[in-house]
């Protein structure tokens, strides 16, 4: 398991993990989309892994739409720009289950109907970003601490369904809603929320299969600050029973307006790819020497020991530095790949790595589909993608970010021409 700072070994199994597959065929093209319950993985093994899948079932790489639902309790697959952690695993596990998956769905293909539903589920999905009441900016300020103002931006609290109807074969149930799965803790295996949202939707709605797909969620997260930090709604804040919570609730929400379900018009299936060449976020040669002392005090004596940056808390200057010597011996930039896959009236865009809120909703606000389903994590991982503000205002998030300001806005862009030269 992979930590923000560090490697975490398994003590257990909580539930299973899974790569769920539903497999397009217009007569004329082929697409799979798949969702892993997985933490991330770097473009570099989706350059190996989706031809492989391509082949199996007989399409183009690009037809190959992988994401994850991000959650913080499944193996390490990557790290870095090129490694990849746990090479037996992937090899002999990861990498031929979702070839496996793909060409299972493949084979389960049936003449379908698609139609759509959107919802709400409130009080699931928090900016973890706050205004706090000395104008400066936190992520993750604590329960009910006294110093918080505001959220920093509003929340994204829609969810969509996209349900395919076969003839004489189970439906299929696909479920877009955007917050971190994070949310049980510990070193114990588990797909976290979207587990439950996956029970809940295929236990209500009989002989149905149900993907999950995580959205825009890279500053958002399960933490309600309103709350102490024991209790929640006869659930706790945070744990297992909040994982119950939330997934159910983003169920509901979806399948709330089932029965109302509007067609999809259309059945032809496109995709694409866009590349965005993103500046890295590195340091001035006198920051990165500052830097690499920062570094070494962190590493041999923790946080306690660090001088902080002028204007820096301890914990921000560890982040800075941690960050800028990371990036220190990579080129000046990296080359980001948007992907995008659409069927008939709907739109599958995916994002390689976490985008902020904002990145979403304004892909979906200017996408031509009826329906857009943002993807977090997205045929590759390489990092967060604050907004502008965000780096103006501060926090984790921007003193992390591996690349400067403005690439959240450049991905916003093109994910729009993209979606929309479908």
């Amino acid at each position: 398991r992979l930590g923000i700072l560090q490697r975490d070994l398994a003590d257990g199994i909580l539930d299973p993990l899974y790569a769920t597959a539903v497999a397009f065929d217009d007569g004329e093209h082929r697409a799979v989309v798949m969702s892993v319950d997985v933490i991330g993985f770097n473009y570099h093994l989706m350059e190996q892994i989706r031809p492989m899948i391509a082949e199996a079932i007989g399409t183009v790489k690009d037809a190959v739409f992988i994401c994850c639902t991000h959650t913080h309790l499944a193996p390490g697959i990557t790290a870095g720009d090129s490694g990849i952690v746990n090479e037996e695993y992937v090899r002999n596990m990861f990498a031929p289950k979702l070839r496996d998956a793909a060409i299972l769905a493949v084979q389960d293909l049936a003449p379908a109907k698609l139609s759509y539903t959107r919802g709400e589920a409130k009080d699931v999905s928090f900016i973890r970003r706050f205004r706090m009441k000395d104008g400066s900016y936190r992520t993750n300020p604590g329960y009910q601490n006294p110093d918080i103002d505001c959220p920093a931006s509003p929340s994204d609290d829609s969810s969509s369904l996209l349900i395919i109807k076969r003839e004489n074969a189970p439906e299929i149930g696909i479920v877009n809603f955007q917050v971190h799965a994070d949310v049980i803790g510990g070193c114990k295996l588990s797909a976290d929320f979207p587990k439950f949202v996956r029970d809940t939707y295929e236990t209500l709605i009989p002989n149905s299969r149900c993907m999950y797909i995580n959205g825009a969620e890279g500053d958002s997260n399960h933490v309600d600050v309103r709350l102490a930090p024991n209790q929640c709604c006869g659930k706790t804040a945070n744990g297992y029973g909040r994982s119950q919570y939330m997934g159910r609730k983003i169920a509901m929400s979806a399948i709330a307006n089932y029965e109302l379900a509007e067609s999809l018009t259309g059945d032809k299936i496109a995709f694409g790819k866009k590349s965005v060449r993103a500046a890295f976020n590195k340091g001035t040669p006198e920051e990165l020497e500052a830097a690499r002392k920062v570094a070494e005090v962190y590493r041999e004596k923790g946080d306690d020991a660090i001088t902080p940056f002028p204007g820096r808390s301890q914990k921000d200057t560890r982040v800075i530095a941690l960050r800028i010597v990371g990036l220190a011996d990579l080129p000046d930039e990296k080359e980001l790949v948007l992907t995008a896959v659409s069927v008939g009236d709907v739109v599958f865009a995916g994002f390689p790595g976490e985008p902020f809120t904002k990145v979403g909703t304004s892909v979906k606000e200017a996408s031509k589909f009826t329906l857009t389903m943002p993807a977090c994590c997205a045929n590759g991982y390489e990092g967060y993608y604050p907004t502008e503000n965000a780096f103006t205002e501060g926090g984790y998030e921007a003193n992390s970010a591996r690349y400067q300001r403005g690439t959240a806005e450049k991905l916003i862009e093109e994910s729009i021409k993209l979606v929309n030269s479908l």
